[in-house]
C-alpha cells in the first residue's frame, strides 16, 4: 500500500483526541475523519483538526482503510468487529475487551477477515521499555508501581484493567510465560470499582513480579525495577529514562550506566507501527493473542481480589458481631 493509509478515529474522548492530534501530522497517514456518539464533541475535535465528522460506523467503513477504536471498553467488541467485517484494519485501545471471551472473539474475527488487529498497550512503545527489552537475559524479579491522581475517566473498569494491565503486558512479554500462582488484594475508594490493587505473580521459571496500581494517589508515579543475573535496572516510564547497576564474574566491581534511551512520543511510535503492519500485512507487536494473555491474567487477579474482599468482609462482620454493646449510662 504505497499511498497514505486513510485512518479514522472512532471515539474522541480524552484519549481519542490524542490519536487525532498525532495522526493528522503523521507521514504515511491521512486522517479520514472522526466519529463519536456525542455529535458536539465530534464536531469540536474534527473542526480543530480540519477533518470531516463521519456520521456513522458505516461512513467510517466507506471513508477509511483503518480505524482507531477509542470508545469505552464495553463497546470494543461491537465496534471493532463491525469495522473488521467491513474490511478495515483496527487499532483498539487497551484492554482489548471487558472479558477474555470477548477479546478472543475479536482476535478470531481478525483472523477470519484477514485483518490487522493491534491493541493499544502504549507502554510497549515507551522508549525506556524498548531499551530495557534489548537488555533482557533472565528476568528474575520485578517491582512495579503505577500511581495516578484520580480522574473520572475509565471508571467503567477496575484499576487492574485501567492501569495495571500495561505492566502485566510488559511483564508477560519479558518473562515469556504466564504465571503459575497469583496473590492479589484491592479495594474500592472513590468509585464502585477497585481503585487500588497489589499483586504478586509467581512464574513457572522462578520469576516473581510484585505490582501495585492506584488511581487515587496524590502523585503520578510510573516506575519499574528489574533484577536479573548480575544486573539491576531502575526505570522511570514518565521520564523515559533508566539506569543499570551491574557486575560480572570477570570484574566483580559494581558498575553504573544509563540505559540507552532515545526519547520519543510512545503514541507516535505505536501509530507508526500500526501503519507499518497495515502496509506490510505483518502482525503488530501487541496483537489480539498478546492482549488476551494480559487480560486473562488481569481477570485472574480480579478473581483473587474478590476472594480477598469476601474474606475481609466476613471477618469484619464477625468482629463487629462480637463487640459488646456499650453499657447504658
Amino acid at each position: 500500500m504505497s499511498e497514505a493509509v486513510r485512518v479514522a478515529v472512532v471515539g474522541v474522548g480524552s484519549f481519542g483526541q490524542n490519536h487525532v492530534r498525532v495522526l493528522k501530522d503523521l507521514p504515511g497517514a491521512r486522517l479520514a475523519g472522526v466519529f463519536d456518539r456525542d455529535a458536539a464533541r465530534a464536531q469540536e475535535i474534527a473542526s480543530g483538526a480540519g477533518v470531516p465528522v463521519l456520521e456513522s460506523l458505516e461512513a467510517v467503513a466507506r471513508e477509511a482503510d483503518a480505524a482507531v477504536v477509542a470508545v469505552p471498553t464495553v463497546a470494543h467488541e461491537a465496534v471493532a468487529s463491525f469495522l473488521m467485517g467491513e474490511g478495515l484494519d483496527v487499532l483498539v485501545e487497551k484492554p482489548i475487551a471487558p472479558s477474555v471471551a470477548e477479546g478472543e472473539r475479536l482476535a478470531a474475527q481478525a483472523c477470519a477477515h484477514d485483518r490487522i488487529l493491534q491493541v493499544g498497550h502504549l507502554e510497549r512503545y515507551n522508549p525506556a521499555v524498548l531499551a530495557l527489552q534489548r537488555e533482557l537475559t533472565l528476568p528474575l524479579f520485578f517491582e512495579i508501581h503505577r500511581m495516578s491522581i484520580f480522574t473520572p475517566r475509565s471508571l467503567d473498569i477496575d484499576v487492574v484493567l485501567d492501569l495495571m494491565i500495561h505492566d502485566l503486558d510488559i511483564v508477560l512479554a519479558c518473562v515469556g510465560e504466564e504465571p503459575s500462582e497469583i496473590h492479589a488484594s484491592g479495594i474500592q475508594v472513590l468509585s464502585e470499582k477497585v481503585d487500588i490493587a497489589n499483586v504478586r505473580l509467581s512464574f513457572p521459571g522462578g520469576c516473581i513480579a510484585n505490582l501495585t496500581a492506584s488511581r487515587v494517589s496524590t502523585d503520578r508515579i510510573r516506575k519499574l525495577r528489574l533484577f536479573q543475573p548480575d544486573q539491576y535496572f531502575s526505570m522511570d516510564y514518565s521520564k523515559q529514562e533508566g539506569v543499570v547497576f551491574e557486575t560480572s564474574r570477570a570484574d566483580p566491581r559494581i558498575r553504573f550506566r544509563k540505559l540507552d534511551v532515545k526519547p520519543a512520543e510512545p503514541l507516535r511510535l505505536e501509530l507508526e507501527d500500526f501503519l507499518d503492519s497495515v502496509r506490510n500485512r505483518r502482525p503488530p507487536a501487541v496483537d489480539g493473542a498478546a492482549a488476551c494473555r494480559a487480560l486473562r491474567v488481569a481477570e485472574d487477579i480480579l478473581g483473587k481480589i474478590k476472594e480477598h474482599g469476601d474474606l475481609v468482609a466476613e471477618r469484619v462482620a464477625a468482629y463487629r458481631a462480637n463487640i459488646p454493646s456499650e453499657a447504658p449510662q
